[in-house]
């Protein structure tokens, strides 16, 4: 089952469970979702679906659809996204409403689906290892980690495919070397984070790889328990083991490795097939590399990767815009609905790194669920991008469809299956020191 499955099933649960008290209900079993509800996680290749525009033009606080009584609600307006998304008076916290085997295994939970005081004090265990200060000492391990990228890359041949070579192992190693997990257990590690996205089993099949996932940071837990590793379990351990158990521990490091290598990942493959469609942005991140921020932060916006924001569930009646919201409504934020609107600017469909406004985009989400990991996730884009142009400048797509990149049909994180590429001329000279021609957020 993939996360947007698990995601929306969630909320679809939640809402079943407000209506019927049966405790035995486990809407993991459904093998698909509803149309009424699914569409707007559709995409035309980088595009949105043009409904979401069309929907954003005439209310973007759009009901829609009803089950078992209920109402979602569907936001495409960024003004009323951002007052969804930092509204207390809503919950994401469905563990109550996951069933006894969702309560017992822990297959939905972590910050995104938990609310204060739980959240509050779960995040504040995390947040200071996401300090500009301590992701400053991470920066040449990530320097590392896209050159060793980039050699990859030069060897394997005259057509490369960037997924396996470059998008995917960037974060991965990323979020190993953060989770201090030692090289034994990456490639166990790596397996179980491909399985839980693996629908050929439907929902057991995920759910059981989830469950195994957890099983693996809790068991790497104890081990540090007695000799904390290096990275950000064995840290919060040093610092704050009496606070937290191996189960919320396991799945904080559970929630860094999905909020922070599957997006990421995308991020560097279809960023860089939208920079190689627009060779202006490729040469001058080569040339004058300084000129990274604004292209990442129009890349984030434009592509929007994270396609929907944690379900909320609206624990009073409430007006967004000028609908009524009913208490125990569904309301959804659809991030590329809202990160096109006409408040970016002329032309929001277009990429423009041009665009002074694209800075104020939610692609990390907004509020108190924001992104934890957006400064880490910025940086590998800042490093990589400018990296990847300076070491191959012919670089060239290897297809002209851009549907042969293989876009996932239905997913809350965006993504595609393949970017091939023809690397070309290498230019050898290496990476741009560290701190020379970034700027920080």
């Amino acid at each position: 089952m993939t996360q947007i499955k698990r995601r929306v099933l969630g909320a679809v649960r939640g809402v079943l469970l407000r209506i019927l008290p049966s405790p035995d209900i486990d809407l993991s079993r459904l093998d698909r979702i509803p149309e009424s509800l699914g569409w707007p996680l559709r995409r035309d290749g980088f595009d949105p679906q043009p409904r979401l525009a069309e929907i954003r033009e005439q209310e973007p606080v759009h009901h829609l659809t009803s089950m078992m009584g209920m109402s979602v609600w569907l936001v495409t307006g960024v003004d009323e996204g951002r007052t969804v998304l930092q509204d207390p008076s809503y919950s994401t916290d469905i563990r109550p409403y996951v069933g006894s085997k969702g309560a017992a295994d822990g297959d939905i939970g972590g910050l995104g689906f938990t609310d204060p005081p739980d959240h509050t004090r779960l995040r504040r265990l995390i947040t200071p290892e996401f300090t500009m200060r301590r992701l400053a000492r991470m920066r040449p391990m990530v320097e590392r980690i896209v050159e060793q990228q980039l050699d990859e890359i030069a060897a394997a041949g005259e057509v490369v495919d960037l997924v396996p070579t470059f998008g995917f192992p960037v974060p991965f190693l990323v979020i190993c070397e953060l989770l201090g997990l030692p090289d034994h257990d990456r490639q166990t590690f790596m397996e179980l984070g491909t399985a839980r996205f693996d629908v050929s089993q439907g929902g057991v099949g995920s759910l059981g790889a989830i469950s195994e996932s957890r099983e693996f940071l809790k068991e790497a837990t104890r081990r540090q328990r007695a000799e904390p590793g290096p990275g950000l379990i064995g840290q919060i351990i040093r610092e704050h083991g009496d606070e937290i158990n191996d189960y919320d521990l396991a799945g904080l490091a559970d929630g860094v490795f999905n909020g922070g290598m599957e997006t990421s990942a995308s991020m560097l493959a279809m960023g860089t097939a939208v920079l190689l469609n627009d060779r202006k942005s490729w040469d001058r991140l080569r040339t004058e590399p300084e000129l990274v921020d604004p292209v990442v932060e129009e890349l984030l916006r434009y592509l929007s990767v994270v396609q929907v924001a944690f379900p909320r569930f609206a624990r009073e009646d409430v007006m967004v815009g000028d609908k009524q919201v009913h208490k125990g409504d569904v309301v959804l934020v659809s991030i590329p609905g809202v990160n096109r609107d006409g408040a970016f600017g002329d032309r929001p469909e277009d990429f423009n790194p041009e665009r002074e406004s694209s800075r104020s985009h939610l692609a990390f989400g907004h509020g108190l669920h924001r992104c934890v990991g957006a400064e880490l996730a910025r940086m590998e884009l800042r490093i990589a991008f400018p990296a990847l142009s300076k070491r191959f400048p012919d670089m060239q797509l290897a297809v002209e469809d851009p549907a042969d990149h293989g876009f996932r049909e239905s997913s809350i994180v965006y993504g595609v299956e393949s970017v091939p590429v023809r690397p070309g001329r290498e230019a050898r000279g290496g990476m741009p020191a560290a701190g020379v021609g970034f700027t920080r957020p």
